[in-house]
């Protein structure tokens, strides 16, 4: 009797765990239902924000930067600042790039950055990795790079990837430029990014991706890696090194991420309104840095505002007001119309565990109510971005499906309201179980997990009492068996002649 029961459980339990037909919560939902700023606060901080570029400027500009930018309309001041006039500032954003397509390697995994969706990926350069099997921090490593990259090919509200770690056993930086972008290649057809040390690793590194779809000019076709740059160094100056790297890749048709990560009471203003009329006003010197050299070029407006404890100056990415800070900056980014980037889910929390959940679902869910269009750091990062966990991308991946399923919101119409249901309920069974419209609605609107458990006590008790961490490291350890040929042996040959590959 009891074998019968466990095995009619057991046939229940497969057909729950069965993926709906429709996924009830896919990436590319529209945000913009919270708004921690009203309008009018919106355009006192963008007012601000020009006036901080026309009154203030920025300084260490670079020549060819300082040249292009006085030919379309900056100034000189007194103290020797570059300066934009409110009148450029906006020219500028009129023309700029409004929406644009990321490509993956495959149709399936392009991207329309901009409006009013929401997609999910990663960020980061943690330089230790939880060991899945250890459960300490160890330095990263490119097996580890290689590692994420194929784990996150697998789980679906990861849109792109962008490396979230650093392999700290290459120690040349052409070399880790060159395999960072290689262990890209190899473990995924999303949409990806990556940083470049310098300008000059740019051009052999896009070749590289030429030999991957087959030919010369192949990438600038349909470009499936974008650059994550910070041309600003917070307060106001420009980088140099970085402005080049920028304008490296915009030769070779790459998009670019322009990010801006000052932290309130140390780079920028302490009062929240002060930091953010500063972070907008840098992010807008990067847009015209970019389109004063090409006008309506392929730009994410990555304006990331990071907080720290002003206690220790520490960096705290898991606390209330980095969720505050980045859903008030995609709000102002949107509001400019401009393709939006922002950042949550970097948990200070060392372990897998109840802080790391509360952290990255609380600041998921602002940046993705807030419409964000690209949310960085998503996905895998622990220790207030110096770590990095196999189970925390298992966790975080259907921890995002709860958010995008909010973000969905509830379709109100007469198909969902459902008048007719309700009368002939009431007048017949009593209850809803039965009704087509239930059956339908099961599938639509509910989300199902796979990880977060369900069963009663007893049930969970029987399964072996696996909490939520041991659940998805089982996942992630069988997610880890994936080791795709995206390459064929013709073009990893190719490569490897051409390339110090370490793989």
């Amino acid at each position: 009797m009891m074998a019968r029961r466990q095995s009619a459980r057991a046939a229940k339990q497969a057909q729950r765990a069965k993926a709906p037909e429709i996924n009830p919560c896919p990436p590319g939902q529209a945000g913009g239902q919270y708004k921690p700023l009203t309008d009018s606060q919106v355009k006192i901080i963008y007012n601000e924000s020009l006036r901080i570029l026309e009154q203030i400027g920025m300084t260490d500009v670079p020549n060819i930067l300082e040249k292009q930018a006085l030919a379309h309309g900056a100034k000189i001041n007194s103290q020797n600042r570059l300066c934009f006039p409110a009148s450029m500032v906006e020219r500028i954003i009129s023309s700029a790039c409004k929406e644009f397509t990321f490509y993956g390697r495959e149709s399936k995994h392009d991207i329309v950055v901009g409006g009013d969706k929401v997609y999910f990926g990663t960020g980061g350069a943690a330089v230790q990795t939880l060991d899945i099997d250890t459960e300490e921090y160890r330095p990263s490593t490119l097996a580890d790079l290689y590692a994420f990259t194929r784990l996150i090919d697998q789980l679906p509200n990861v849109s792109w990837f962008t490396r979230c770690c650093i392999a700290t056993d290459v120690q040349d930086n052409y070399e880790l430029d060159v395999n960072t972008a290689y262990a890209l290649l190899k473990g995924t057809t999303k949409p990806v990014g990556m940083s470049f040390h310098i300008d000059e690793h740019v051009d052999p590194i896009v070749d590289m991706f030429d030999i991957a779809l087959g030919g010369k000019d192949k990438f600038s076709e349909k470009p499936f890696c974008k650059a994550h740059i910070s041309p600003v160094i917070s307060p106001l100056k420009y980088g140099e090194d970085a402005v080049l790297v920028a304008l490296a890749c915009m030769k070779r048709g790459m998009p670019i991420n322009n990010i801006i990560a000052a932290m309130p009471g140390a780079t920028s203003p302490g009062p929240i309104a002060g930091s953010l009329s500063l972070t907008l006003a840098e992010t807008l010197s990067t847009l015209i840095m970019t389109n004063v050299f090409e006008p309506g070029y392929p730009m994410i407006f990555g304006n990331w505002p990071l907080a720290i404890d002003l206690r220790t100056g520490a960096f705290r990415g898991g606390s209330g007001e980095m969720a505050l800070l980045n859903a008030a900056s995609a709000q102002l980014s949107n509001s400019l119309g401009l393709p939006s980037g922002c950042a949550s889910s970097m948990s200070d929390a060392k372990a897998p565990d109840a802080q790391m959940g509360m952290e990255k679902a609380l600041t998921a869910l602002a940046c993705g109510l807030a419409g964000g269009n690209m949310i960085y750091e998503s996905s895998g990062m622990m220790a207030s971005l110096l770590g990095a966990s196999f189970e925390a991308f298992v966790m975080d991946d259907e921890m995002l499906s709860l958010v995008y399923r909010m973000i969905r919101g509830i379709e109100v119409d007469k198909q969902t309201l459902e008048f007719e249901s309700i009368q002939s309920v009431v007048s017949d069974t009593g209850h809803f179980l039965g009704q087509p419209e239930t059956m339908l609605s099961m599938e639509r609107d509910y989300f199902y997990p796979s990880i977060a458990d369900r069963e009663e006590p007893i049930v969970w008790q029987e399964q072996g009492s696996l909490d939520h961490l041991n659940r998805a490291k089982t996942k992630a350890k069988e997610l880890l068996k994936h080791y795709p040929d995206y390459l064929t042996n013709d073009i990893d040959n190719s490569i490897r002649n051409k390339y110090p590959i370490l793989l």
